[in-house]
């Protein structure tokens, strides 16, 4: 784990979000690690698929599914699980470092028990369990609308944002991830890669990919290609009396070609009429 969380604050704002949502929120580290809950215990009708080794083991890869993607995208993700009810996950982002996540799940967002029971029993029908007493707590579950899970999902991303603004959990700066990311948001511009960036930190080209792809989500060359191309879209719109070719420079891009086929596939168009929009749409 690259962070500290404040648990005690932390049960508090959970317990806020559950309040207004009637939805059971979770905090998990940067390793899919439960830290906390609120309420603590997970829904009955969980606790039954839970109980069988096959469910339980279905619960745990869609989890880290929905992880992965969330990592991926680095955005919220909302969708159905293994059986049938609606999760919701967001990364907690420190710079461009993920720290956590924020999940909450286990909700009925169908219009009515009946027409939810038919999809979630074929979902379920093949687990070692009793249908019966599955269906008798499915239905004492709270139907949940598609607003209001959509409403808690933005909820649950601007408490992602305060636990840092708050101080609620922070970076162990001394963690090589870290360090890490540091070095990079201090060299992206410069001739580096992941050779360089391993030679650097004395350890594998591997150790590198890894943490690439647990924190951003994406390879290291790809990360740094993001942050050239985000420095020159500022570049285009704040800069606009630079040449291309000097962009590309300052971006550390020594191909100018290359630069503007990059630009173009991150951003669908070419620099120069990325530039001259932006500066249009500040006129």
């Amino acid at each position: 784990m690259i962070s500290n969380f404040d648990i005690v604050k932390l049960n508090s704002l959970l317990k806020d979000f559950y309040s207004l949502t009637n939805i059971r929120i979770t905090v998990f580290d940067d390793s899919f690690h439960e830290l906390t809950s609120y309420p603590e215990s997970i829904a009955p009708f969980c606790q039954i698929i839970r109980s069988t080794q096959t469910g339980a083991a279905h619960c745990h890869i869609c989890d880290l599914q929905a992880c992965e993607t969330a990592t991926k995208t680095r955005s919220l993700y909302t969708y159905q699980c293994h059986a049938g009810l609606t999760e919701s996950i967001t990364p907690i982002l420190l710079g461009n470092i993920i720290i956590g996540y924020l999940f909450f799940g286990h909700v009925l967002s169908f219009s009515s028990h009946e027409e939810g029971w038919r999809h979630v029993s074929q979902l379920c029908k093949s687990y070692p369990l009793s249908m019966r007493k599955l269906k008798d707590v499915f239905h004492e579950q709270p139907l949940i609308s598609n607003e209001t899970i959509r409403s808690a999902s933005h909820i649950m991303q601007a408490v992602a944002s305060y636990l840092c603004m708050e101080r609620m959990v922070a970076l162990r700066r001394q963690e090589l991830p870290v360090q890490i990311d540091e070095y990079i948001l201090a060299h992206y511009t410069e001739a580096i890669n992941a050779t360089k960036i391993a030679q650097y930190f004395h350890i594998g080209k591997t150790k590198i990919y890894e943490i690439a792809k647990q924190n951003y989500g994406i390879g290291i060359a790809e990360y740094i290609r993001k942050l050239r191309i985000e420095k020159a879209r500022l570049l285009l719109t704040e800069q606009s009396g630079l040449s291309l070719s000097e962009i590309a420079s300052k971006c550390g891009f020594d191909d100018y070609n290359y630069f503007i086929t990059v630009f173009k596939k991150h951003t669908g168009m070419p620099p120069k009429a990325y530039g001259s929009l932006k500066n249009e749409l500040k006129m």
